[in-house]
């Protein structure tokens, strides 16, 4: 068994990526360690090539430079030698900044004979400069899209080629987002959600640009476009071809009118264009683009409906409890950013990659062409197949659907309705699209009780008392929706003929969802506690128990949804009684007997400000422990026997919805549950 070292942090500090240095835990030097990150995972420069902290000779001043760089094979790293300097400042601090701001970096640049090229950065903005002599011999600073990589290819800032598209890595999509969505925001006088849709907008077009496969690539701004005007309407025209590609896909058109255009001024596209252009959207991890992207959307289209969106972590918990089957088909019917859907389907194309790997005997990295093609094709069909969100918000809609184009494209089954309404009331372009993929007959889909189509929910339905259904048409459809009166000699609920004048949504959509489910369907549900432990809604309870098996009932920290919202929440895991099952604990007049597993997280890795919060040791100082997923192992001098070991640490997020899953499975098994 391999050691494991454990190193502890002391209180206020962090460990430095590069150097494991203890550096003050500030804004700033978040900033770094995500640029530190980027330098070697993405630039794939040596960590032996970057220093930080570095002090410079200014004349009688010695500042310190943030992080510089040197040549590979440099032997002596002093200050004439340096070839790049980068500053790293904190979001306050502004580019135009007398003191800090990027003339602070010109000055820097100029100290040092040979250093070339330049980055400043806040985390919400980066300007990056080349600096060149001109015919007079007098030094100039020429913007540049970024720096160039450890290869020194100036070609692929400018123009990327499919070949070296970079993957994001951990919080580096998410920074390039902000800084999109800010730039937007701040230079086209835009509000916060137009400016995410116009964001949203250019993402598409990179994506089909990278689907637009073999042509080369089109996404792009040069750096001498982004700097004048007809580059800018060059890079404008370029983009706009892009987009009338995507509008004009029969699978988008719910999304973009015909119309449609791309509001951003020339000047603010062809800044997004380089920002994002190095990226390949495709092929980034999962959970990196998921991260990124469900933190923008909830930054910038919450709404006042009781939207609160699930915490990733407990997502994962939420799938992996229940572990949707390749052929199974997933509903969330209140899909807000689709970050249930992008989960279940990760999930499942694990199961699909191991399968694959077995029945070719190799590891996916070693997979031919065409098995590649047919694993994607088989994603694919899989995604357009079996994958369905509703949501009443056209905008979040609209997000759900960017969501699952990112990830395999099962955007095609993302629809807008108020699925509470009842069927015959759902529109004709929402049921034509639902009996079409669902491959069944229209004219079937016409009330509550012959909707069973899915085998798997897995739902965080909106709720609270301010956004109450009180339309009497709606009502009707549900027993939750009745007046329930407690039998005293019984002790059991019955319902009545009588309707409540109001009933908050989230109990209405424990029920719908329950009509949507098979027989021996299963559904994941986040809900308000209230439902579970309030002496007034035993009825509900009771109601449950009669409808579902319930399988495990998860309580979460009354800080899992903060910093928004803190309303104690549970998750429920339910399968559905079939007709027989209930016919025959009516006529025994006892329910089947079971257990229930039950557990409480008390960690979910952050506080009530949704800071992470980390593990710590004995004394309370947070710990490190070896990262296995960032072991980078570089090839310094080109030859095979040459190699460079940097293995990297990482913090432990305190964080107990991870460790939940595993116990459940091993209790599942004990309690022959098959799925």
């Amino acid at each position: 068994m391999v050691n494991t070292k454990i190193i502890v942090i002391p209180e206020g500090k962090i460990c430095d990526y590069l150097d494991g240095k203890f550096r003050n835990d500030t804004p700033e030097e978040y900033v770094r360690q995500t640029i530190e990150k980027r330098l070697v995972n993405e630039h794939k420069y040596l960590p032996q090539q970057i220093k930080i902290e570095y002090t410079l000779q200014m004349g009688s001043r010695k500042p310190r430079a943030d992080i510089v760089i040197f040549d590979k094979d440099c032997t002596e790293q002093t200050q004439e030698n340096i070839k790049i300097i980068i500053e790293c400042k904190k979001e306050t601090v502004e580019a135009r900044n007398a003191k800090e701001g990027v003339e602070q970096l010109k000055a820097y640049m100029s100290a040092c004979l040979n250093c070339e090229w330049g980055m400043w950065a806040n985390g919400r903005q980066k300007e990056v400069f080349r600096k060149v002599r001109n015919e007079k011999g007098q030094i100039e600073f020429v913007d540049y899209n970024d720096i160039p990589s450890a290869d020194g290819s100036l070609e692929d800032i400018n123009r990327p080629k499919r070949t070296s598209l970079k993957n994001a890595y951990d919080d580096n999509l998410l920074f390039t987002f902000k800084t999109c969505h800010n730039h937007i925001y701040v230079n086209d006088g835009l509000q916060k959600q137009p400016a995410f849709f116009e964001l949203l907008k250019v993402i598409f077009c990179k994506i089909e640009d990278e689907r637009n496969i073999p042509k080369p690539l089109e996404f792009y701004a040069t750096s001498e476009e982004r700097s004048n005007t007809d580059g800018q309407l060059t890079v404008k025209n370029r983009i706009s071809k892009i987009f009338d590609r995507v509008k004009n896909k029969k699978k988008y058109k719910l999304i973009f009118d015909v119309n449609d255009e791309i509001k951003l001024s020339p000047r603010s596209l062809a800044y997004i264009v380089s920002e994002l252009q190095k990226y390949s959207l495709l092929n980034t991890n999962i959970d990196i683009k998921g991260k990124a992207y469900e933190e923008i959307v909830g930054a910038n289209l919450r709404g006042d409906r009781g939207e609160f969106f699930t915490p990733r972590n407990v997502m994962k918990m939420v799938v992996e409890m229940i572990n949707p089957s390749v052929d199974e088909k997933v509903l969330d019917s209140s899909c807000g950013t689709g970050g249930f859907l992008v989960n279940a389907m990760t999930h499942v194309i694990k199961k699909i990659e191991k399968h694959y790997e077995a029945e070719l005997g190799l590891p996916k990295s070693s997979w031919s062409t065409e098995a590649v093609s047919a694993f994607r094709d088989r994603i694919s069909d899989m995604a357009k197949s079996n994958y369905f969100g509703f949501d009443i918000n056209p905008d979040l809609v609209k997000a759900t659907k960017m969501n699952m184009v990112m990830n395999n494209d099962g955007s095609g089954n993302i629809l807008q309705t108020n699925s509470l309404l009842p069927p015959h009331e759902w529109t004709e372009d929402f049921r034509t699209n639902l009996a079409e993929s669902l491959g069944v007959n229209k004219t079937s889909i016409r009330n509550h009780k012959n909707i069973e189509f899915f085998n798997v929910i897995v739902t965080n339905p909106p709720f609270g008392s301010k956004i109450p259904i009180k339309d009497r048409a709606i009502l009707e459809q549900y027993e939750l929706a009745h007046i329930w009166e407690c039998d005293k000699k019984t002790n059991r609920w019955v319902i009545t003929d009588r309707l409540q004048a109001s009933v908050p949504p989230e109990i209405l959509f424990i029920e719908r969802c329950t009509q949507f489910l098979v027989p021996n369907g299963r559904m994941g549900i986040v809900l308000p506690d209230n439902i579970l432990g309030a002496p007034g809604l035993a009825y509900i309870r009771e109601w449950l128990i009669k409808n579902h098996r319930i399988i495990a009932s998860i309580d979460l920290h009354a800080d899992t949804f903060q910093p928004r919202n803190g309303t104690q929440t549970s998750v429920l895991i339910l399968q559905k009684k079939t007709l027989e099952q209930k016919d025959a604990e009516e006529k025994s007049g006892s329910m089947a007997d079971y257990n229930i597993f039950m557990a409480m997280v008390e960690k979910v890795g952050h506080d009530k400000r949704g800071n992470p919060i980390f593990k710590r040791d004995k004394d309370g100082n947070e710990i490190l422990v070896p990262d296995t997923n960032s072991v980078l192992i570089f090839n310094p001098t080109g030859e095979n026997d040459s190699v460079v070991s940097h293995k990297q640490t990482r913090k432990i997020e305190d964080d107990q919805t991870q460790d939940v899953p595993a116990i459940f499975t091993e209790w599942k098994v004990k309690e022959g549950l098959a799925w």
